[in-house]
């Protein structure tokens, strides 16, 4: 499964402005339905995206899945980047089928609009079969 990531241009804006404490904030995931496109622009809060999260089921509970931080700015000189890290993120498949999904959203729960900090987008819609794991390992946006 190939991974593609993007952080939001309004989660810039609200590092820049202070309103998110990388130490303190409490970071989710969710996972998004087929036909989702996560765009760094329009896609700003919660909000904005949670018509197009995948149905709680099987498993899968919306809004639930707290991320634990590595390390929260890691610089990359190599490729002029910050890198933000949490430990990995799983959902187990019980009673049914978890998905189709397309990838997932992270968000910080912490702040008043329950801001969006980027989007993970799979190469492919990803099904998780009965008594199966949905892993998304050492999760990282580029900044």
């Amino acid at each position: 499964m190939a991974l593609t990531t993007v952080i939001s241009n309004h989660f810039r804006f609200m590092l820049l402005t202070k309103q998110v404490d990388m130490d303190n904030d409490v970071f989710k995931a969710i996972l998004m339905s087929p036909g989702f496109v996560f765009d760094p622009v329009t896609h700003t809060t919660l909000a904005g995206v949670t018509a197009s999260q995948l149905p709680t089921g099987n498993g899968y509970t919306q809004d639930t899945a707290t991320l634990t931080k590595t390390t929260p700015v890691y610089k990359d000189n190599a490729q002029n980047r910050a890198v933000l890290e949490w430990d990995a993120v799983q959902w187990a498949a019980s009673g049914g089928d978890i998905g189709p999904y397309s990838g997932l959203i992270i968000y910080d729960d912490s702040t008043a609009d329950k801001t969006v900090v980027g989007g993970v987008a799979l190469d492919a819609d990803e099904t998780t079969a009965d008594g199966q794991l949905i892993n998304f390992y050492n999760l990282s946006l580029l900044a």
